[in-house]
């Protein structure tokens, strides 16, 4: 697993420069300088630890941290264990890296009783992962508050695999968030994997002819081959073909070639309305990506905060107090 090369710094140093950071109301860089002063070392310590023994939890966490943020804002809500929760709803099931988050929670409760967020903690592993799979660093503002509701009932109006682009555009404006950001993000599937039961439905009676027709069909029997007809719905496959564990902009030019994995992912790429930001990262250096990636999260992570004397600060992530 890469370190902390050179070549991340210097993107840091990018960010730093040309960032301008988004603060949330309640919401600070630097917000446990002196209540925690190592709260963001030990959570990227403990990230870095669990990605180096296993590479694809960095898009497990990149991925709770967007489920959270868009159900009841970023407060931690689809960390809670239980019957009836938000991590328990269909859409839910294939999140992972509740380990790294309770494992992180462990040791600042250990440093800094009572004092750092379960919803911080998550916003600040998502960054970390993505620095660890090759992409920028960003300046995280915290002081998010952990919330007090966690309803599988509540995961429906998350972006689904099979939304068309007007419906998660729908989605997305409703969280404040503009078409730049719905592509930026949905670009966050340049790491990771899905299970075939997410887009199998493309590969065999999309239409009367068969496969969806935005499919490469070069590209076809090899998606077959992971996804047959009838099993292997948890099969996994990588969401950007060829490059499924580094933070690159490969996934756009995959959505160019007709080798998007899910419905509406490909649907960025003929839709006018996105394909032209598609095409705009497809054209500049990777670097732009990376400093529009950040924007972009420091946006969604300010969704709906719970702040002040709202909600608590949860002494396990998993449970309320």
């Amino acid at each position: 697993m890469e370190g902390w090369s050179l070549c991340s710094l210097m993107f840091l140093l990018l960010a730093l420069v040309t960032l301008n950071v988004v603060h949330g109301q309640g919401t600070r860089v630097g917000f446990y300088a002196r209540t925690c002063p190592r709260a963001e070392s030990i959570v990227r310590s403990t990230v870095q630890s669990h990605v180096r023994s296993d590479r694809s939890l960095a898009a497990g966490l990149l991925r709770m941290h967007f489920h959270d943020c868009f159900v009841q804002g970023c407060d931690g809500s689809v960390l809670i264990a239980g019957a009836g929760t938000e991590r328990t709803a269909f859409a839910n099931l294939g999140l992972r890296g509740y380990e790294v988050i309770d494992d992180a929670k462990t040791q600042l409760e250990a440093a800094c009783p009572g004092v750092v967020s379960c919803a911080d903690i998550l916003a600040l592993a998502a960054r970390d992962s993505v620095f660890l799979s090759g992409g920028l660093s960003w300046q995280v503002p915290t002081g998010r508050r952990d919330g007090r509701i966690s309803q599988a009932s509540d995961v429906s109006n998350l972006p689904a695999p099979f939304d068309s682009v007007d419906v998660q555009k729908q989605k997305f404006t409703a969280k404040g968030l503009n078409t730049q950001d719905l592509v930026t993000l949905v670009g966050g599937h340049t790491i990771g994997t899905t299970a075939c039961q997410f887009f199998r439905n493309r590969l065999y009676n999309f239409t009367a002819n068969g496969a969806d027709s935005t499919i490469n069909p070069l590209f076809l029997p090899q998606l077959r081959t992971l996804c047959p007809e009838n099993g292997g719905d948890s099969n996994r496959v990588a969401l950007d073909t060829g490059s499924e564990n580094r933070f690159d902009t490969s996934f756009f030019a995959n959505l160019r070639n007709g080798r998007g994995i899910l419905q509406s992912d490909q649907a960025l790429w003929n839709d006018p309305s996105t394909k032209s930001f598609v095409q705009g990262y497809l054209a500049s250096k990777a670097s732009f990506f990376n400093v529009e990636f950040a924007k972009s999260m420091v946006k969604m992570s300010n969704i709906e905060l719970k702040t002040g004397t709202d909600g608590e600060i949860r002494k396990i992530c998993s449970a309320f107090n």
